[in-house]
């Protein structure tokens, strides 16, 4: 409640003289957002349509009737919900595995100074800058010569490996942001560095490590090339190369109305994921400085801009 009024105070008043300035850039937003909205309510329109109705450019009449059950044979042709659960098993394991590994490693080089402290963070910055392209070549190599290619155990280390150096780095800046007071009961209590961290700094860091976590998921999830190189089989292939090369087949056969399909089912995802993060990121504010939720899109596209390249 106090903080609505303070918000309401420091709003500034309005200005007909700028507002009028500025009415050219809402015209061009207006545009661009309903013609985003338009697309949007096309595809879904043409997600319920048959093949021929797409074809004839007759998606909003639906003479046909409305087809539900488009999904439903969408999700069971060519091995599609096995892609998902791939995706969803990879996902799930290296998210946790990378908190695991990350978090413990996060706060002691932020709240600890010993030899070799400063080595290990540069080492995680210059891992960070390393493309993947230059590391696939030895990565296979040593994959084959161990006879682990196609294997889901090998994707998921590679993965876990990919996002340590992120997380830690990530969380380093919350821990440090972190009061000492804490870990000052926590001493004359008894507790053990150890204990301390588990039961109480890792608690208190629950904001930033949710929030890395859901990133983690979402560059797993999104994650393309390496996947493409080391899970080639049906079996152990994610949602990623799995739609690419059911996408590609269907343009052939000239069902458009499946593609759509498909891509609403991955887009979904991305939706959620998107607002899962920003009721979570926004505890975040004393480390992050984030005051508009407009900064957190602008963050998440950051994020997926570097992943990209």
């Amino acid at each position: 409640m106090f903080g609505k009024k303070k918000e309401k105070e420091n709003r500034e008043p309005f200005n007909l003289r700028k507002e009028i300035k500025l009415l050219p850039g809402y015209i061009l937003v207006a545009l661009w957002v309903a013609f985003t909205i338009f697309l949007l309510v096309w595809i879904v329109a043409a997600s319920f349509s048959t093949a021929p109705e797409i074809m004839r450019g007759e998606v909003f009449k639906f003479e046909s009737g409305f087809h539900p059950e488009n999904y439903v044979n969408a999700w069971t042709a060519s091995n599609i919900s096995g892609f998902f659960m791939n995706s969803l098993l990879y996902s799930i394991v290296t998210m946790v595995c990378v908190i695991l590994i990350s978090a413990p490693a996060a706060y002691v080089l932020s709240r600890f100074t010993f030899l070799g402290n400063r080595p290990i963070k540069s080492s995680f910055i210059i891992a960070m800058s390393i493309p993947q392209v230059m590391v696939v070549l030895p990565l296979f190599s040593l994959a084959t010569a161990t006879h682990l290619t196609g294997s889901r155990i090998v994707l998921i280390l590679l993965y876990i490996g990919m996002q340590v150096p992120y997380t830690t780095t990530f969380l380093m800046t919350f821990f440090q942001n972190l009061s000492r007071t804490y870990e000052e009961a926590a001493a004359i209590d008894g507790c053990s560095p150890m204990m301390t961290f588990w039961k109480i700094m890792f608690p208190l860091a629950q904001p930033g490590i949710i929030t890395v976590g859901i990133f983690n998921f979402m560059n797993i999830w999104n994650e393309y090339f390496i996947s493409l190189i080391f899970a080639s089989s049906a079996d152990t292939m994610p949602v990623g190369p799995g739609l690419k090369s059911v996408l590609t087949s269907m343009q052939y056969t000239g069902d458009w109305g499946d593609c759509l399909r498909l891509w609403l089912s991955y887009s979904c995802r991305h939706w959620c994921s998107i607002s899962s993060c920003k009721r979570r990121l926004f505890p975040v504010l004393p480390a992050a400085e984030l005051k508009d939720e407009h900064v957190l899109y602008g963050l998440i596209a950051a994020e997926h801009f570097r992943r990209f390249l």
